[in-house]
C-alpha cells in the first residue's frame, strides 16, 4: 500500500517481441529526453520545482533519493525499461537511497553477470524478476535472451536475502504451454521456496506482435491452479479485471483473505505491522512494515 517512486533510464539488453515500453527500452538516452540546457538540481525541494522544470530536472543519484523522499515515497523502483542497461546510474542511486533510509526495488529481466548482481544486490531490499519463460529456444526467438541466468539471478538474490517475486507474462504460441509452465512452477517450488510469489499476467498484443490474440483468461487460471498443485502458496494473475481473488493474498493458515487488492490499489490490509495474519497470528511472509 505505500507509493514508490519510479525512474527508468532508456535502452534495455532484450529485444523482446511483445515488449509494453518498448517506445523507451529501445530507444537512445537523446531521444527521450533533451540534455540541452543549463543543469537543472533539486536543491529547494520540490516545492521550487515547476511542472516544465520537472521535465528536465537532471536526476543525480542523491537528487532522485532526494526526490523521493521529498514526494512521500519511502522507496525507489527501478523499473519500465531495464536498469541492467543503466546499471552504474542504478547502483549509485540505489545506494544513495540506502543512505537515506530508502528501500530500492529492482524491476529486471534478470540478464545479470554475477559479479554485478552482487555488486547493486547490496542495495537492493525486493526484486521483481520478469521470468519470461521455462524454454530456451523461446528465450532466445522472444527475448534474445538465455534461460539459464535468470534462473541464477533469481537465486542469488534469495540467497542474499532480497524479497524475491517471479513475473511470468503468458504469450499465447509462445510461452502458453501448460506442461513448460508445471516444470517452471516446479522448479520455483524447489529453488525459490513455496512462499516465492509467482504473478501470472496477460499478454495484450503489443510493438510487434500485435497480430496474437490476448491470453485467455481460461488459460490464465489454469496456470495458476498448476502454480498451486506444484506448491507455491501465494499465485496471481494480472491483467483480467473483474476475476475475484486472483490478486488477493490469503493467509497461509486459516485461508482468509489479508490483502485485498484491485489492480494497482490496496482495497483493505488485514494484517499486522510484523506480517501477522489478524485472524489467526500466523506470519505472512513478505515485506510488510
Amino acid at each position: 500500500g505505500s507509493r514508490t517512486f519510479s525512474l527508468a533510464n532508456s535502452g534495455c539488453v532484450f529485444r523482446c517481441l511483445n515488449c509494453q515500453n518498448w517506445d523507451i527500452s529501445q530507444r537512445k538516452p537523446e531521444e527521450t529526453k533533451d540534455p540541452r540546457g543549463p543543469e537543472l538540481r533539486l536543491r529547494a525541494g520540490v516545492a521550487a520545482i515547476s511542472s516544465g522544470d520537472l521535465e528536465r530536472l537532471s536526476l543525480f543519484p542523491e537528487d532522485a533519493a532526494a526526490l523521493a523522499a521529498s514526494l512521500g515515497c519511502p522507496s525507489i523502483a527501478y523499473t519500465y525499461s531495464e536498469p541492467i542497461a543503466y546499471f552504474e546510474y542504478a547502483r549509485d542511486t540505489a545506494q544513495a537511497a540506502r543512505a537515506a533510509k530508502l528501500r530500492n526495488i529492482l524491476v529486471t529481466c534478470g540478464s545479470f553477470e554475477p559479479e554485478s548482481l552482487r555488486d547493486i544486490g547490496r542495495f537492493i531490499d525486493g526484486a521483481h524478476v520478469d521470468l519470461k519463460g521455462f524454454d530456451e529456444d523461446v528465450y532466445r526467438k522472444l527475448n534474445t535472451g538465455r534461460l539459464q541466468p535468470i534462473l541464477d539471478t533469481c537465486k542469488t538474490l534469495r540467497e542474499m536475502g532480497v524479497w524475491v517475486e517471479v513475473v511470468n507474462l503468458v504469450v499465447p504460441t509462445y510461452t502458453d504451454k501448460l506442461e513448460v509452465i508445471r516444470r517452471m512452477c516446479g522448479w520455483l517450488a524447489a529453488k525459490l521456496g513455496p512462499d516465492c510469489p509467482l504473478h501470472f499476467s496477460r499478454f495484450i498484443p503489443m510493438h510487434k506482435l500485435t497480430y496474437l490474440p490476448p491470453t485467455p483468461a481460461d488459460t490464465l487460471l489454469e496456470a495458476r491452479r498448476i502454480a498451486q498443485a506444484e506448491g507455491l502458496r501465494y499465485v496471481y494473475v494480472g491483467n483480467i479485471p473483474g476475476t475475484p481473488d486472483v490478486q488477493n493474498t490469503r493467509c497461509p493458515h486459516c485461508g482468509k483473505v489479508v490483502v485485498e487488492r484491485s489492480t494497482y490499489a490496496v482495497l483493505a490490509r488485514y494484517l499486522e505491522e510484523a506480517g501477522h495474519c489478524a485472524f489467526c497470528q500466523t506470519t505472512v511472509p513478505g515485506v510488510w512494515s
